[in-house]
């Protein structure tokens, strides 16, 4: 996994990562201009909890940090969108009740505009693909979410 705000420290260790023949390399989502600007280098497979953004909502629309360009980006270069369960259940009601909107909003998004998502970290798969179906995702989608 990578966690950092600098965005060729980033390009480095995806690079490092591909070297090492690393199966899946996971990068945490930061500031919306990070994300875009990682989501158009590419060469990594997730972008993880691109909902944890610290930038305020409006009255009428909620920032979810993804939008349709962001989307069809990820698409193009083959990203997923990621979901952590992990982290959702160590959050309080409240934040998880605005966490799980965004989460919404998000997979409408790749509904769209057909990016892949995929959720990590869950321990039973039958809990987690009713926790996706919940969300309203087709029964297709959440199992390609959980492969």
């Amino acid at each position: 996994m990578i966690n950092t705000t600098n965005f060729e420290e980033a390009k480095y260790l995806i690079n490092k990562q591909k070297t090492e023949n690393k199966e899946k390399i996971i990068v945490i989502a930061q500031t919306p201009e990070f994300n875009r600007k990682i989501l158009e280098y590419g060469k990594f497979n997730i972008l993880l909890s691109i909902e944890n953004s610290t930038e305020k909502s409006s009255l009428r629309q909620l920032n979810s940090g993804l939008n349709e360009i962001l989307a069809k980006i990820a698409l193009k270069n083959g990203i997923s969108i990621g979901i952590d369960l992990l982290e959702l259940k160590k959050l309080g009601k409240k934040e998880n009740a605005i966490r799980l909107t965004k989460i919404r909003q998000n997979m409408d998004i790749c509904k769209k505009t057909h990016t892949s998502l995929v959720l990590l970290n869950y321990h039973n798969k039958r809990n987690a693909l009713s926790f996706l179906l919940s969300l309203d995702l087709s029964s297709k989608e959440a199992k390609k979410a959980l492969e």
